[in-house]
């Protein structure tokens, strides 16, 4: 028994808890895991939703933005503190800012911000709570940037300014040529910002470890096709052929009722918030030199 607990222990440990230690990213047995652990938060936050009679619209999406923002740029400003000697959070609590532990804690934060909006609507001081909801992840992220750049200077300025306009460049141009084909799907303005997160977050990528340097990929699939290919360039095809697959899937084999579209929309909603996220920080990271 003692054997058997010893090589579950190692377990553990080899393939959740020393990368979450180390943030040294993902291994197949991690990701996967993660990747159930997603598919059932998903209809946790698709229940909860329906519960407080929250519906996935895209003004809803544009009021969650702000806490992508915000989540993002909380976990450099704990890098910063870190690389200062400055953290204020000490192992074990330093691991809730680590990929993926931080998801958990911004998604507690951001639900306790909706359930006070919606109060505060409810209450008849505000007509909409979808403004106050995104006030409050406004507001948190900016005291995120004033943070840091208190602590830190712009040290590569231009990697905003390539990461942006790289992004929204190619976004752009698939418009132009799904707009020539004829295609509603992805010409469809939440369609367009989930592939502008995720060629934002491709040029972020391309940025930090082909121009900028110093900065590697964590999670698997694209860790292997950039040492294959040995350019990190390789993002912009892999999230073209993800994305567009995924997007055309969930547009053509969803039905067209009520609840199976609030879940289509809380999925794509997911999808963009996967490539945002990781976009804003490794921007904020590059242009700070963190």
């Amino acid at each position: 028994m003692s054997f058997l607990m010893e090589k579950i222990s190692q377990f553990i440990n080899t393939y959740y808890l020393d990368p979450i230690r180390g943030d040294e990213g993902y291994n197949l047995v991690n990701t996967f895991t993660w990747a159930v652990v997603l598919g059932i938060c998903i209809f946790g936050v698709f229940r909860l939703l329906e519960k407080l009679e929250v519906k996935i619209t895209p003004k809803f999406v544009t009021s969650l933005l702000p806490f992508v923002l915000a989540g993002a740029s909380l976990r450099v400003v704990e890098d910063s503190m870190k690389d200062a000697g400055l953290s204020f959070f000490q192992p074990p609590f330093s691991y809730l800012l680590i990929t993926p532990n931080i998801y958990f804690l911004v998604f507690a934060i951001t639900v306790a911000c909706l359930l006070i909006s919606i109060r505060v609507q409810k209450a008849g001081l505000v007509k909409d709570y979808h403004p106050v909801f995104a006030g409050f992840g406004l507001t948190w992220f900016l005291l995120n940037i004033g943070t840091l750049l208190y602590f830190e200077n712009v040290v590569v300025p231009y990697v905003p300014v390539f990461v942006l306009g790289a992004g929204i460049g190619l976004t752009f141009a698939f418009y132009l040529i799904a707009r020539h084909l004829k295609s509603s799907i992805f010409t469809d303005p939440m369609n367009l910002s989930i592939l502008l997160a995720h060629m934002l977050d491709a040029s972020s990528t391309y940025v930090g470890i082909d121009i900028v340097g110093g900065y590697f990929e964590k999670h698997v699939l694209p860790s292997y096709l950039i040492e294959l290919t040995n350019t990190a360039l390789v993002m912009y095809p892999l999230k073209i052929v993800i994305f567009v697959g995924v997007l055309y899937a969930l547009d053509t084999q969803f039905e067209k009722d009520e609840e199976s579209t609030n879940l289509k929309m809380l999925i794509k909603m997911v999808i963009l918030i996967l490539g945002l996220a990781p976009a804003t920080r490794n921007t904020i990271r590059m242009t700070l030199g963190i």
